[in-house]
């Protein structure tokens, strides 16, 4: 159980810290965090992709200056 945590917590540290340049890229790096995180913890990757993805494009548009 403490390995899957750290490598959620990996995946989702990961996934922040590469906003991407573009709205493409940012799905992609919010999608992957996302379906790693959503594998790791025995969840559906597919959801956890699609939730990383809007996430990380959100978070991207709304705080530019951070990524």
């Amino acid at each position: 159980m403490q390995k899957k945590t750290w490598i959620v917590a990996a995946g989702l540290l990961l996934g922040l810290a590469a906003c991407g340049d573009s709205v493409g890229e940012q799905a992609l790096f919010g999608g992957g965090a996302g379906a790693l995180g959503g594998a790791a913890i025995g969840g559906d990757p597919v959801t956890g992709a699609a939730v990383g993805a809007a996430g990380n494009i959100a978070y991207c548009q709304t705080y530019p200056q951070r990524c």
